[in-house]
C-alpha cells in the first residue's frame, strides 16, 4: 500500500509543481503537505467507498433474501455500512495519512471517536437525507443514490478529519 501511496504523490506532486510553476506561485510546505495527504485521503476514500457500498449492497441482498420487507432497508444498509467501512477508513487514515510527527502525540481511542463523530455528520446524517432525497423525492435508483452523495461528503470528510480527528498535540 506504500508503495502505491508513493508513486501517486509523486504523481500528483509532479502536476501540483507544474500549475503552481505556471501560475507564476511559490509551493509552500504547508500546501505541498496538504496535497499529499488529500491524495492519500482520496486513495484510502476510495478503498473506503467500495468496501462501504459492497457492505451496502450485502446488507440490502442479506434483508432481500430474508423477506423482511423493511420500507427503508437502505437506512439499515447506510447503518451497516457506516459502522464498518468508518473503522476501516480510520485504521488507513492513521497509518499512512494523518501521521504523527517527532515531538507530536495523538489519543488513538480519541481520534477513533472523532473519526466516527465526523463520518456520522456525512456517513449517516447527510447520506440518509440526500438518500431520501435522492430516492424518495427524485426517484433516483437507491443503487445509485449513495455514489452521487460522494461528490458532497468526500471533501466534508477531509476537512472535518484532518482539523479535527486526527489533529495531534505537540509534547513538550
Amino acid at each position: 500500500m506504500k508503495y502505491i501511496y508513493n508513486i501517486i504523490e509523486k504523481i500528483g506532486l509532479f502536476f501540483l509543481r507544474i500549475i503552481f510553476k505556471i501560475l507564476h506561485k511559490e509551493l509552500s510546505p504547508e500546501v505541498e503537505k496538504s496535497f499529499v495527504e488529500f491524495i492519500k485521503f482520496g486513495i484510502v476514500g476510495l478503498s473506503n467507498t467500495v468496501i462501504s457500498y459492497l457492505l451496502y449492497l450485502i446488507t440490502l441482498t442479506i434483508l432481500d433474501k430474508n423477506h423482511l420487507c423493511i420500507r427503508y432497508d437502505y437506512f439499515i444498509a447506510n447503518m451497516v455500512a457506516f459502522i464498518l467501512s468508518v473503522l476501516w477508513s480510520f485504521y488507513w487514515n492513521n497509518k499512512y495519512v494523518f501521521t504523527v510527527n517527532d515531538g507530536e502525540e495523538r489519543n488513538i481511542f480519541a481520534a477513533l471517536i472523532k473519526t466516527y463523530m465526523s463520518y456520522a455528520f456525512t456517513g449517516l446524517f447527510l447520506t440518509n437525507v440526500l438518500a431520501f432525497l435522492w430516492v424518495d423525492i427524485l426517484g433516483v435508483s437507491k443503487l445509485i443514490s449513495p455514489l452521487i452523495t460522494l461528490i458532497i461528503s468526500v471533501p466534508i470528510n477531509f476537512v472535518m478529519n484532518k482539523l479535527w480527528a486526527f489533529k495531534s498535540k505537540e509534547v513538550n
